[in-house]
């Protein structure tokens, strides 16, 4: 197998956020040179339509300064396909893996919302194209290569079934990094005499359930349950109007809202007894990890990439049936503020997605992928 360090070109075109955080995290941590290629986050429907035509551009001015890439990863948030045509005189036998954070087809819509038929197929194309598809969880994996036929056997004819082995076959799962720097384990603020902090860090759109976490804490509070809470995440769009007006109902229980800088969300890290998570889509959850790293017990449903990011020995102890949200909360608030073991030795286990751990992995399978060279065409 060759090893070594190569040039690896990285495409994001939505350069922000988690993205962004998982881009620069490999690029830091890799013993490849790694060099990203994105644009600013925002549009992101435009970012998957025509993100291929700027970056191809950017690709091909790269190339001819520096010579080739040993490999390309690109993100579901372009259209490989496309791109790697627009760059076929740069790229002849360049290997291309297709990173998904997400997918297009079972992303929960919001209300009537119609699926976004170009998008869909753009990700299709995107996958055939790729010598090797790469996603964050197990979880995201199965759920999308089990859509995957019902999409296909809706068109009209010629319906790419007979490429739906290849596909799976080439599907990996590799996880996203965490930068677990100043994360480690502390004594918690329960054991300090505080009320408990209890920590919800996804952003306030329709597919993280936020309000459902807000309804629970809202009745815990009406019966004299005392606890802080630090609600915090991408608060712009999506359900902040409705969110703003519950978390208010909370008055001086909430210590921390909205947006905050990297250095008072490590804090509150640090500080936070419990996180909580209503999600109705989770493919990794890197908030949820970041929180646990710091020693936080999790309070997530029983489902989702929740399972396979908590191992098995604290699945009773963390995840809780849909409808019993209130219940585990409550439970776990108590715990918390007796001062009863619940999670002990489960920060530890994020350890395995700490970056230079992550990076490796990905790493090797860069080496073991320009070894193997591009797969012929079809």
């Amino acid at each position: 197998m060759t090893t070594g360090s190569f040039r690896v070109s990285l495409i994001e075109p939505y350069l922000g956020g988690s993205h962004r955080a998982w881009a620069v995290g490999w690029q830091r941590a890799s013993r490849h040179s790694v060099t990203i290629h994105g644009h600013e986050a925002m549009a992101w429907r435009w970012r998957m339509r025509g993100s291929a035509v700027t970056l191809a551009r950017a690709l091909n001015e790269d190339i001819a300064i520096h010579g080739p890439p040993a490999a390309i990863v690109a993100t579901d948030m372009v259209d490989l396909a496309a791109l790697l045509g627009l760059t076929r005189q740069s790229l002849p036998d360049v290997p291309a893996v297709l990173y998904l954070h997400e997918n297009q087809l079972t992303y929960p819509r919001q209300g009537d919302e119609p699926l976004d038929q170009g998008l869909v197929w753009s990700m299709w194309r995107s996958m055939v194209a790729a010598d090797e598809i790469w996603f964050n969880s197990s979880f995201h994996r199965e759920e999308l290569l089990g859509a995957l036929p019902g999409l296909l056997l809706s068109v009209p004819d010629h319906d790419h079934l007979d490429l739906l082995d290849g596909v799976a076959d080439r599907a990996r799962v590799h996880p996203v990094g965490v930068d677990k720097a100043g994360l480690s384990a502390t004594t918690r603020s329960g054991r300090r005499g505080d009320a408990p902090l209890v920590l919800s860090s996804q952003r306030w759109h329709h597919d993280k359930e936020v309000g459902a976490v807000l309804q629970a804490l809202i009745r815990a509070a009406g019966d004299g349950i005392d606890f802080r809470l630090a609600i915090v995440g991408d608060d712009t769009g999506g359900q902040a109007d409705e969110l703003n007006p519950m978390i208010d109902q909370l008055g001086v229980r909430v210590v921390a809202r909205g947006q905050q800088s990297r250095e008072d969300y490590v804090a509150l890290l640090r500080d936070a007894d419990i996180v909580v998570s209503a999600a109705r889509n989770e493919f990794f959850g890197i908030a949820v990890v970041e929180a646990i790293a710091a020693g936080a017990w999790p309070v997530v449903p029983d489902a989702l990439a929740y399972r396979e990011v908590i191992p098995p020995p604290w699945h009773a102890a963390c995840l809780y049936q849909r409808g019993r949200l209130g219940t585990a909360l409550r439970s776990t608030l108590d715990a918390v503020a007796s001062e009863r073991p619940g999670v002990s030795g489960l920060a530890a286990t994020m350890g395995r997605f700490d970056w230079p751990v992550v990076a490796e992995a990905y790493d090797t399978a860069i080496d073991e992928l320009v070894a193997g060279g591009s797969r012929p065409a079809h």
